[in-house]
């Protein structure tokens, strides 16, 4: 049995072919878009792991092969429930996954202010809530655990604040950009400084 083709019909199809590719292109958008909250969902699970194999080992262990970081503190902050795994190294790509530890600023639990710098729509979104006081709890992987005390967030110009890598009281410092919640790029910033709390403080 022989099939007629209609006069026209290649054209007609011809002519719907650039919808049929905006809908193929849309699909793989919002596949795309589906597979970011799965992967830092997945990426969160990996950095535990990683943070938890390093308490076990005192040394720091990637949470993948190919990161540039890896988990080498954790942040608690027990009035918001807030719980943020650290990365070492500073880099944009470790900020992609949670704070990241400054190099050059002080070390943890010692003399002198450590810097954590993260994003402000993502790990360091709850900045803007943290109050004069509230309790801070920085875990390392040596299985010590430093309370710091949090004292009033300022904002200043990127340029124009400094730490004390000598300070003799150990504190840290959380930085973000201003402000908080905003996409758009500016030089303002937001830091929230914390003395470590000493025994028997209240």
């Amino acid at each position: 049995m022989r099939m007629r083709v209609l006069p026209g019909g290649g054209r007609w199809a011809l002519a719907r072919l650039p919808f049929y590719l905006l809908a193929v292109c849309g699909l793989w958008m919002i596949g795309q878009g589906a597979t970011i909250p799965a992967k830092a969902w997945l990426a969160q699970i990996l950095l535990e792991r990683a943070f938890e194999q390093g308490l076990a080992s005192h040394r720091p262990v990637k949470a993948w092969p190919w990161a540039d970081a890896a988990p080498i503190a954790r942040i608690r902050v027990p009035r918001l429930g807030v719980d943020e795994i650290v990365l070492s190294g500073g880099s944009g790509e470790a900020m992609a996954f949670g704070p990241s530890l400054i190099p050059g600023s002080g070390r943890l639990g010692t003399r002198g202010t450590a810097v954590f710098a993260a994003h402000r729509d993502t790990h360091f979104a709850f900045l803007g809530d943290v109050r004069p006081g509230d309790l801070i709890l920085v875990e390392e992987l040596d299985g010590r655990t430093t309370s710091y005390r949090a004292g009033t967030g300022r904002i200043v110009r990127y340029d124009g604040f400094g730490v004390d890598r000598h300070a003799r009281r150990p504190s840290i410092a959380m930085v973000t950009c201003w402000p908080i919640g905003s996409s758009e790029r500016g030089p303002l910033r937001y830091i929230v400084r914390a003395d470590r709390e000493e025994p028997g403080s209240v």
